[in-house]
């Protein structure tokens, strides 16, 4: 590092989110001491492992996307090996139009090849409306556009409220049509550029994946849940040397200025606990790096005070395994045009093989409720939130079932937002905090709210720190679904 070469210094990370231990164990592969301070009293941010009705379960993000490498590596690295597993099955539906419908396949982020990909989940004006994307003269994006905006002038709103909205709502809990295409589906926002034709440029996208040959499975998860990565992070940080406090949220971080400004040093305050750093990588959310930069860099905790945030709650019910009976597949998301309160569910016991083993007589499910600017539904106290989601539950799938055990996790502010422009708010936030020598910043705010994406932010942090010209290149996606995997800092 500028300040802390390989083997010699001393660094703090700021936040014990998935970002915050990766970023910590890159460092100490690196040779360099490191502090990690974590308000909270765990680790782990949103990634949480718990049980429900005597099965371990995940409370939190429950998918590791496979085709980025950084999560997978890293639950490798991290003892995880043999604890990976694959869903038992990938087969989802949309519920919509009254009906659980099979997931269209050969689509980009709900965006089509061809018209008859979306065959039953579309009218058939809605599938006459794609059919025209031939003939329109190019639809220019710009610096950044909307994806919802663009899909709909290509393709028709339909596309958009029944596929597109429900898939990105799955990850991000926003808008489709405020939502960044240069963003949030960046391999999309390129080819646009260059093709007269939406459908012409996922075809050319789906053709670049094949001939990448990717293989396997698009999703992993961690047998006894994801939430067990970010533990199996901190034990390796701690026996690599590392500390990790928990329960010391951080209220000053100044710049050491006794030794004048060639040195990169850092004063950290945590409770009565004072720590000069030579370096800090500041992997807490948005809100919390800008009240912590406020003295430092103004400009940058501005444009971090815009980042905005949406809320949600993950339901999980649990049911004696004779008083079900599901359909096939994984589970099944919700367009919020459909006026349904949940937007997902996932058949837990059925997408994880390791669920049933662990009590065959057992069915987990799991709901999600809470999107952008949806506020009255989180209102509700847990047992309102349960019954809207045995509601919703009993007429997608006909479960009528009184689960014999409920839990109610909520993610209040968990999942920033993406809107147009946010690649470039991005870049002034890092071009603001380029300013200080020894500090960087990472998380789910700035390149993708996917745990794989969190991950590779933490690493290019690191690399900042470290002058690595290769940081600074842009960080890429899933090339056929972009950022994905759940969320967290």
């Amino acid at each position: 590092m500028s300040a802390t070469p390989a083997g010699t210094g001393h660094v703090v990370v700021i936040g014990a989110g998935i970002a915050g231990l990766a970023a910590a164990h890159r460092l100490l592969a690196r040779g360099v001491r490191v502090t990690v301070l974590e308000a909270a009293d765990r680790v782990g941010g949103k990634l949480l492992a718990g049980e429900i009705a005597g099965v371990r379960v995940d409370l939190g993000a429950e998918s590791l996307l496979a085709r980025r490498p950084e999560a997978v590596t890293l639950a490798r690295e991290t003892g995880l090996a043999e604890r990976l597993r694959q869903p038992a099955t990938a087969g989802a539906s949309i519920w919509t139009r009254g009906a659980l419908r099979p997931m269209p396949k050969g689509h980009v982020m709900g965006v089509p090849g061809t018209a008859s990909a979306l065959a039953g989940v579309l009218s058939d004006e809605g599938l006459a409306r794609i059919e025209r994307d031939a003939g329109l003269p190019r639809t220019e994006v710009g610096d950044d556009v909307a994806i919802g905006e663009y899909v709909a002038a290509r393709l028709g709103r339909e596309v958009v409220d029944r596929l597109v909205e429900p898939l990105l709502g799955g990850v991000y809990a926003g808008d489709a049509y405020r939502i960044s295409m240069r963003s949030a589906v960046p391999q999309l926002f390129q080819a646009a550029r260059t093709h007269d034709s939406l459908m012409e440029a996922v075809r050319e996208i789906q053709a670049g994946a094949a001939a990448a040959q990717q293989t396997g499975p698009v999703f992993m998860g961690v047998e006894g849940g994801v939430g067990r990565l970010p533990l199996a992070v901190a034990e390796s940080v701690r026996a690599r040397g590392g500390e990790i406090l928990t329960g010391a949220p951080v209220t000053e971080l100044r710049r050491e200025r006794e030794d004048g400004p060639a040195r990169a040093a850092w004063r950290v305050v945590a409770g009565d606990r004072v720590l000069h750093a030579d370096a800090v990588v500041l992997a807490a959310p948005a809100p919390v790096a800008a009240g912590l930069l406020r003295a430092e860099s103004p400009e940058a905790a501005a444009e971090l005070r815009a980042v905005e945030y949406a809320s949600m709650a993950l339901i999980t019910l649990a049911y004696r395994r004779a008083d079900t009976a599901l359909p096939e597949g994984s589970g099944f998301l919700v367009p919020p045009v459909d006026g349904r309160t949940v937007k997902a569910s996932t058949f837990a016991s059925q997408k994880w093989g390791w669920i049933a083993e662990e009590d065959p007589d057992v069915v987990v499910l799991r709901t999600s409720v809470g999107r952008y600017g949806e506020t009255a539904i989180l209102e509700r106290d847990d047992a309102g939130l349960v019954d809207v989601s045995r509601h919703d539950l009993r007429d997608a799938v006909g479960l009528a079932a009184m689960p014999v055990a409920t839990r109610v996790t909520r993610w209040t502010d968990g999942l920033p937002q993406y809107p147009v422009g946010h690649h470039a708010r991005v870049a002034r936030i890092r071009e603001h905090v380029g300013k200080l020598p020894g500090l960087a910043v990472c998380g789910a705010a700035y390149d993708g709210v996917g745990i794989p994406a969190c991950i590779a932010s933490a690493y290019a942090a690191v690399d900042r720190l470290s002058g690595d010209p290769g940081a600074v290149q842009e960080l890429t996606a899933d090339p056929v679904r972009g950022p994905q995997g759940g969320a967290g800092e």
